[in-house]
Parts: structure tokens; C-alpha cells; sequence
């Protein structure tokens, strides 16, 4: 399936399967494993693999996932959003540093990598960047400080995630 590629952004294919895409956001760089052939033709992308072997099919369509994503990255961007649910948990941002207070004796401090930055409005906060495997891994992180419990739902969770809950312990 042809890759699209919107406005702005262009894309340089190197030695080694090298691939440099730029775009109003940014430039992400990858490269590709050397069995796919990566082809421009007016304004989409085409990716080809030599034989149906098991593994270059896979590599296929790996690749031309992660470079859809790169071409998505630098045109739109990607963000994900979280949630801090419970009595008395809160999330700052102080420059490049969120602060979370989550019922620890203490607060936790998460830094911003390169290329990924937070937001906090109210109790959601959103992870944002160009590069998608950066903003998911940071926003696991995040989430990890506090995993949302099944009996009360407190914690820090996905804004799309539902969390199965449980029944208390019953009384007599």
C-alpha cells in the first residue's frame, strides 16, 4: 500500500536505505534494512520487498509502518493523553520537568527527553512530539509511576484506557 506524502514534507532516500523525511514539525532520520526497495513516485511512497519469505514480509510491512509514522510525525505530529484520577494527586510542569504528587512521602519528578514535551491542563496531561515510539515510551513511563488500581480507579491511566474494576471485599 503507497504511502502518501502530504505537503511540505519531502523525503530523502541514501545510501544503505538511509531515509531522511522533513517537514513543518521537524526531521526524523531511520534506516531501513537493506532487502526493501524504497521508491518516490509522484507523491507517494512504495515500498518492495524481493521474494515472500517469511521474514522479508515481515520486514515489509514493519517498514512501511515506521515510515508512514515518520511521515505522519513531521506533517501532524503524535500525543497521547493522560489521566490522574485519586484524592490528592496532582501533576506540575516546571520547565522541561513534571512533577507528580502521587501519595508517595514524596514527589516524582519525570524529565522531558529530547524531542518530547508535556503539558498539563487540570488533572489531564499530554505527551506530545513527532517521533511516536518516543511519545509512547515516555507516556508508559509517566504511567508507570502509578498505575491506575482496579478497586477505586486512582492512578494515572490512559485517557481512552477503561479500567476493569473489582467489587470490595463484601461484608456480612
Amino acid at each position: 500500500m503507497p504511502i502518501a506524502i502530504p505537503d511540505g514534507v519531502s523525503i530523502q532516500v541514501a545510501e544503505n536505505n538511509h531515509v531522511t523525511v522533513k517537514g513543518p514539525k521537524g526531521t526524523l532520520e531511520r534506516t531501513f534494512p537493506h532487502e526493501i526497495q524504497i521508491t518516490e513516485e509522484n507523491g507517494t511512497l512504495e515500498l518492495k520487498r524481493p521474494d515472500d519469505q517469511k521474514r522479508n514480509k515481515a520486514l515489509h510491512g514493519l517498514s512501511r509502518s515506521l515510515l508512514n509514522n515518520m511521515v505522519t510525525g513531521v506533517h501532524a505530529g503524535f500525543e497521547k493523553k493522560l489521566e490522574v484520577n485519586g484524592v490528592g494527586y496532582r501533576a506540575a510542569k516546571q520547565g522541561k520537568v513534571l512533577t507528580l504528587t502521587l501519595g508517595y512521602s514524596h514527589p516524582v519528578e519525570v524529565e522531558d527527553p529530547e524531542g518530547v514535551t508535556t503539558a498539563v491542563e487540570g488533572s489531564v496531561i499530554t505527551v506530545s512530539g513527532i517521533d511516536k515510539e518516543k511519545v509512547g515510551q515516555h507516556a508508559a513511563i509517566i504511567r508507570e509511576k502509578r498505575p491506575p488500581e482496579p478497586y477505586k480507579g486512582k492512578g494515572i491511566k490512559y485517557a481512552d484506557e477503561t479500567i476493569r474494576r473489582k467489587v470490595g471485599k463484601a461484608g456480612k
